[in-house]
């Protein structure tokens, strides 16, 4: 598998299909692997890239690290992927829940390079009015993590999202014996990432994005859940739709064929609107 080299990591990708570049952008798994099952049905489409971020898996770090502008740092990955394989042509993007986050980032420092912009779920906290309550809980989680380890702090991770037919698959996904790489990726997540939902979003610092910026929600996801809310948030107060795509806060993995053609379908009424 090819890797790009950016200042302090290696990054680790993979590209499937044909077409204009289409960067997918993980979440917790922080993996490519999750996108499997999707790239299957849009790589007619689409030069599919996904990868592991930095930190993640494969894409390993190479020396110190600036976390306390982490999330930064993150767009920055993407960008310069997007820029060392597609260097003519800007690129659709699509990430999912804190990836997402890393979309949105992407978009306000790096909009030149990007045609359609896919938020798939964020957890941006701070777009719902409850924001404080919402800190304290995920403080609370994150307490838990430190003080008993993952598998309490994802029970409670998956009360609190209210995470219905999904649950066993996140689980799953939390459980070291389900990959080489789970144990280290799920720990990295708490401490380097879970926090991400205190990012300092509000609407209008998408205003002059708002053109490239797709944000979307699952069908199956809880609508009182913060990270649904977050989008509904966001698309009011801009006035853009909001698109429901199948399945849950997975739907990409659990329902691919489905869900890339409710992506093919929004991406074309985004264009033409």
């Amino acid at each position: 598998m090819p890797e790009l080299e950016v200042p302090g990591a290696s990054l680790h990708y993979q590209i499937t299909g044909q077409g204009p570049l289409l960067l997918t952008i993980s979440g917790a798994n922080g993996s490519y692997e999750i996108w499997h099952p999707l790239t299957q049905f849009l790589k007619d489409t689409f030069t599919v890239v996904s990868y592991d971020r930095r930190g993640f898996s494969r894409s390993i770090l190479s020396g110190s690290q600036d976390y306390e502008h982490r999330l930064d740092v993150d767009a920055d990955d993407a960008a310069a992927l997007i820029k060392h394989l597609s260097p003519d042509q800007p690129a659709t993007v699509l990430g999912s829940s804190s990836g997402a986050i890393v979309t949105m980032r992407l978009v306000q420092r790096h909009s030149d390079i990007l045609k359609i912009a896919v938020t798939h779920e964020p957890p941006a906290a701070q777009l719902n009015p409850d924001f404080p309550e919402i800190k304290k809980n995920i403080e609370s989680i994150y307490d838990t993590y430190r003080r008993h380890g993952v598998p309490p702090a994802a029970d409670q991770f998956c009360d609190y999202t209210m995470l219905g037919e999904e649950r066993a698959g996140f689980q799953r996904a939390f459980d070291p014996r389900s990959g080489p790489y789970v144990f280290s990726n799920v720990n990295y997540w708490f401490e380097r990432e879970f926090r991400y939902p205190f990012t300092e979003f509000t609407p209008e610092m998408f205003e002059p994005y708002k053109a490239k910026l797709l944000p979307v929600n699952a069908q199956l996801t809880n609508k009182k859940a913060f990270h649904f809310r977050a989008n509904e948030n966001l698309t009011k107060a801009l006035g853009l739709p909001l698109p429901i795509f199948t399945g849950g806060h997975i739907g990409y993995a659990s329902h691919p064929e489905e869900f890339s053609k409710d992506l093919l379908k929004a991406l074309k009424e985004k264009q033409s609107a």
